[in-house]
């Protein structure tokens, strides 16, 4: 979902329930949607509106999306996986999950211990 917001603070509202129905079923519990998801998210663009544009309408607010996914494994260094584009890996069956991950994504970070993926997603 690209989400560009106004800076118009009446347009908040309308943002916030936008994300909040089209998240996809079970990501979050419906208490959690209601109240922290929604306060939360109207928060960030409130400020965002408010102090980061000074409600300029000519300015807009991006929203962008996070995705972590965390295991339960003994985690990896990603620096030291093979470059599955060299002519020695074309032939391998595994190896391009996170070069493709990398093409489609705005940014990717692990955490230390290497068992959580972060995947960031910007509008546009």
């Amino acid at each position: 979902m690209r989400l560009d917001v106004p800076s118009d603070l009446g347009m908040v509202g309308d943002a916030v329930e936008l994300v909040a129905t089209h998240l996809p079923p079970g990501t979050l519990s419906p208490r959690r949607i209601s109240f922290n998801l929604r306060t939360a998210l109207a928060e960030a663009l409130g400020n965002a509106i408010r102090y980061g544009n000074g409600e300029d309408p000519d300015r807009l607010v991006r929203d962008f999306v996070r995705i972590h996914v965390d295991d339960d494994g003994q985690g990896f260094d990603a620096s030291r996986l093979p470059d599955p584009t060299h002519p020695d890996n074309l032939e391998r069956e595994y190896g391009r999950g996170l070069f493709v991950i990398r093409h489609l994504v705005d940014d990717v970070a692990f955490n230390e211990k290497g068992n959580g993926i972060c995947l960031t997603l910007r509008a546009g």
